[in-house]
């Protein structure tokens, strides 16, 4: 399977950039573990505090190099364990876009999408929160989403099993592009999420959810919330959805039946996000779709 593989190690990181209050807390330095008995308590303490002093002591620039080196710096050590890297030549792989005949019928071009564009709005709030302003940190997020799902694609260029994929470079583009432009035009932002929603069947679970197709669906979300026209407190709760999936393709063999399907499909439901506000601030929902939570209306591409 040719998987989404930008965001695998990456995941638990875009997590908690969607949650960007607690993750630009955290502290960018490596903690040193300490040993039971060799040190007291309060040593432990000061030794925390000075960590935290050197963190405080660096500058915004700095900051952000040690981010980014980081995030990608993590990037490709993840593909030298897991994913070949390194093991060859750099070479190209053609994938196609969004063709019956293509590997996941473009559901993973649409994951590469999604996650450039989510790390970018991720990244953003955490520049504003070490010191940049709202303008510059609206132009260096999506910048630094697109330099990690770039390396990664580097990276894939000395893998044996994937290549340099020029449809995956343009979709993680494309994402940065669409994070940018919400970015910079927030009252697009209050009306448009692009979102993930992920149903597993929990008696067949996949070990890595996020190249987890078969159980994916990417979309566009409409929220009446955005728009001043719509006052009712009830209307704003509800949106529209423009949504891609694939099916089939897991369990595709050449020599059997080809039950692979693609479907677009447009719906209407509840703005989640809206009403988790009202007890959690977090931004988590406008980029996660809560499954069963909306009707649709589907149709097939075959």
């Amino acid at each position: 399977m040719i998987s989404c593989r930008i965001f695998t190690p990456l995941f638990t990181l875009l997590c908690l950039m969607l949650c960007s209050s607690a993750m630009a807390e955290m502290p960018l330095v490596e903690f040193t573990p300490t040993v039971s008995g060799e040190q007291t308590f309060a040593q432990n303490i000061a030794d925390t505090e000075k960590d935290i002093a050197v963190l405080s002591g660096m500058t915004r620039s700095q900051k952000a190099w040690a981010l980014n080196l980081g995030a990608m710096g993590t990037v490709i050590a993840w593909g030298i364990a897991n994913w070949d890297y390194f093991s060859r030549a750099p070479a190209t792989q053609n994938e196609e876009w969004f063709g019956h005949n293509t590997p996941e019928g473009g559901a993973d071009k649409l994951g590469h999408l999604w996650a450039s564009y989510a790390m970018s709005h991720g990244f953003s709030a955490i520049y504003q929160r070490i010191g940049y302003s709202e303008s510059e940190s609206l132009l260096y997020g999506p910048l630094s989403a697109l330099a990690v799902t770039g390396i990664m694609e580097v990276g894939d260029s000395f893998s044996a099993e994937h290549g340099f994929s020029y449809e995956d470079m343009a979709a993680n583009v494309v994402g940065a592009g669409i994070g940018w432009f919400l970015l910079r035009y927030p009252r697009w932002d209050e009306r448009i999420d692009l979102r993930w929603e992920y149903a597993p069947e929990f008696n067949n679970l996949e070990g890595d959810i996020t190249t987890d197709y078969e159980h994916s669906k990417y979309l566009l979300a409409l929220k009446a919330e955005g728009f001043d026209c719509i006052s009712n407190p009830y209307l704003q709760c509800l949106e529209l959805h423009l949504g891609y999936y694939t099916r089939g393709y897991d369990d595709y063999k050449e020599w059997g039946a080809d039950r692979r399907r693609r479907y677009v499909y447009a719906g209407a439901g509840i703005n989640i996000g809206r009403l988790v506000r009202q007890i959690w601030k977090t931004s988590l929902f406008n980029y996660i779709q809560v499954p069963y939570t909306y009707a649709e209306v589907r149709t097939s591409l075959e």
